[in-house]
């Protein structure tokens, strides 16, 4: 079994920054895919961004420029890095990890962007 813990939301104004934290409990993490999904009030969970175990990416439009996502093998974590936040980006950040047919989830940290 693999633990995800998620670190990092807060409370931030508009234009603010905040970095998420996504630390695994096992050593499959450099093997596996990692992500970031969120969820806002009365919506479903969509994708944020990816990075795969070479270190591809990929981002959803709406944070494309404005979001970075790393990951440290080493130390079994994955990062997103949110500039520019907007209210629209206010969500439950959640981490998930996809190791072969084996998918994971945190337990997810919330991001409020206040106007």
């Amino acid at each position: 079994q693999v633990q995800l813990v998620e670190s990092g939301g807060g409370l931030v104004q508009t234009g603010g920054s905040l970095r998420l934290s996504c630390a695994a409990s096992r050593s499959i993490f450099s093997s596996s895919t990692m992500g970031w999904y969120r969820q806002g009030p009365g919506k479903q969970r969509d994708l944020v961004a990816t990075i795969t175990s070479g270190g591809n990416t990929d981002y959803a439009d709406s944070v494309k420029g404005r979001f970075t996502i790393s990951r440290d093998n080493a130390k079994n974590t994955m990062y997103l890095q949110m500039n520019s936040l907007k209210p629209e980006d206010t969500a439950v950040y959640y981490c998930r990890s996809v190791y072969y047919t084996r998918t994971y989830w945190g337990k997810g940290t919330l991001v409020t962007v206040s106007s």
